[in-house]
């Protein structure tokens, strides 16, 4: 027979399991199984004398017993389970860890793969082993590289050209435009400000990994970039380029210097005329006005504009063609102080400054060194030089320092003599500019209307009375005829063709 000890232990078991498997479906049962089968928790033990509650060794091995007996896990099996679990847990993040490290190894392979080095361009003959793309680097002299540049005016679409179709050239210039979209490059590169060719790229089937390279380095050019490009001349129709029969088909490309992506305005802004841009105001897209200020605050962008920069080429032509007809007519050219002890003339004002304590004036005109020059007997000389001038204006014009351009002669006998050198000064400048600068001046005129200046063969000689008469028909009143003339007035008795007496005096 069952004594009444086991029948207790045995029902006190059957208790707990039921318990433990409750404490899945309710928190209070969860509670109470948490109680029975916690070893700190007292427990109720049967003895002879009645139930009496124990804590400590004795219940804990009461109750691991009786949760073995439930299927509980024990201590060691929790442990291994938590073990197993940090294991499963690291090796999870080493494989992540390894997952990452090749995605990063990938990218940079892919990265190194598409990088656009610096070249440094050394030989000609090297070539082959430089990229065809890529920034060149900073030029130190160090070799020179046997490559010979070309002038884009040099360049034609036709046989008869410098420069005909299929020759292979460098060009050195700024990157006017350019337009990259899919798997083509158009680009236009300028030289001289107003010499300008296409160039082109297409993206090569044989050779996608190149091409892609290609198309991302043009993409990152910069308009006004200095770039060196190697190219074939090919024949093509284009007519937004000062070469228009003719295209290079792009081989090399090195950006010798980058232009900021962000200018304070672009060329072709500066290069617009001024009844085009008054035109486009009540247009949907006007064209910016350039005021003097940004202009002069940007000087070295404003004269890449093709009529400003032409400017600065027809007032050095000036010079060169004074120069060439005085010298042709037995002058002597010298150079006289601009910082002085005081004026060169009394009539106008005069800037002055501290010379080691000492006023000092800027000169005014060098009028005393070319008559000390004619008192040496040099007989005839000239000037090209800086003036200076304190004239205030009520104006934005002020003649406060130009460059004059001074002769000075002795007279034998008349001063016609005198009236025939300018004149043949004069004609030679003009003549000289229609013909010799054609170029420089029609891209001016393309911005700044103008006419040829026409001129008589001889000089023409209008004398005071009758400069009086020409001024009255015209609307003057000119009073008593002794004052002195207006600019207007002078421009009216010198320019203008009147009664077919004259055209330029």
């Amino acid at each position: 027979m069952v004594s009444k000890l086991q029948m207790l232990l045995l029902f006190t078991s059957a208790g707990i399991r039921r318990v433990a498997a409750s404490s899945r479906r309710s928190p209070g049962s969860a509670f109470a199984a948490a109680f029975l089968t916690d070893p700190k928790s007292p427990a109720l033990v049967l003895h002879s004398r009645g139930w009496r509650r124990t804590t400590g060794s004795s219940s804990t091995r009461f109750m691991s017993t009786d949760a073995a007996a439930a299927g509980e896990k024990t201590e060691e099996e929790m442990a291994a389970l938590k073990a197993a679990r940090e294991a499963k847990k690291a090796e999870k993040e080493r494989l992540k860890a390894e997952k990452a490290a090749k995605k990063a190894a990938a990218a940079a392979a892919e990265e190194a793969s598409n990088r656009i080095e610096e070249v440094t361009y050394l030989s000609l003959a090297e070539q082959d082993s430089y990229e065809p793309m890529g920034d060149m680097s900073t030029v130190m002299s160090r070799s020179r590289s046997g490559r010979e540049f070309v002038n884009v005016a040099d360049i034609g679409g036709s046989e008869s050209a410098k420069i005909s179709p299929g020759s292979r050239v460098w060009l050195r210039g700024r990157v006017n435009s350019i337009r990259v979209k899919g798997g083509s490059c158009f680009l236009v590169l300028r030289q001289n400000s107003f010499d300008t060719i296409q160039a082109c790229y297409f993206k090569d089937k044989q050779n996608p990994e190149q091409s892609a390279k290609m198309l991302k380095y043009l993409k990152s050019l910069t308009v006004e970039s200095m770039i060196d490009m190697e190219g074939i001349v090919s024949p093509a129709e284009v007519r937004s380029c000062s070469v228009q029969d003719a295209e290079l088909v792009i081989q090399r490309i090195h950006s010798v210097s980058n232009a900021d992506a962000m200018l304070p305005f672009l060329v072709e802004d500066a290069a617009r005329s001024e009844k085009e841009v008054e035109q486009s105001q009540n247009t949907d897209r006007p064209f910016p006005r350039l005021g003097q200020e940004i202009r002069l605050d940007h000087r070295w962008l404003d004269l890449r504009a093709p009529a400003n920069n032409a400017i600065m080429r027809i007032q050095s032509a000036v010079c060169q063609l004074f120069r060439e007809s005085l010298y042709s007519q037995g002058f002597v050219e010298i150079h006289t102080p601009k910082l002085i002890a005081g004026e060169s003339e009394s009539g106008a004002g005069v800037f002055t400054t501290d010379y080691f304590g000492t006023t000092a004036c800027l000169a005014q005109s060098p009028q005393l060194y070319k008559q000390m020059a004619i008192s040496a007997d040099l007989d005839r000389v000239f000037e090209i030089g800086p003036v200076f001038r304190a004239e205030n204006s009520h104006t934005r014009r002020h003649l406060c320092e130009f460059t004059g351009l001074d002769l000075e002669m002795a007279i034998n006998e008349h001063y016609m003599e005198t009236l025939e050198v300018v004149h043949n000064m004069f004609k030679h400048i003009f003549e000289g500019l229609e013909t010799r600068w054609a170029r420089e001046l029609e891209v001016i005129r393309t911005q700044y209307e103008s006419e040829p200046v026409m001129f008589t063969e001889e000089p023409c000689v209008i004398h005071w009375p009758e400069a009086m008469e020409i001024l009255r028909e015209n609307g003057f009143d000119m009073g008593d005829g002794l004052g002195d003339l207006t600019g207007a007035q002078v421009t009216i008795t010198s320019v203008l063709y009147v009664h077919g007496r004259c055209v330029f005096s």
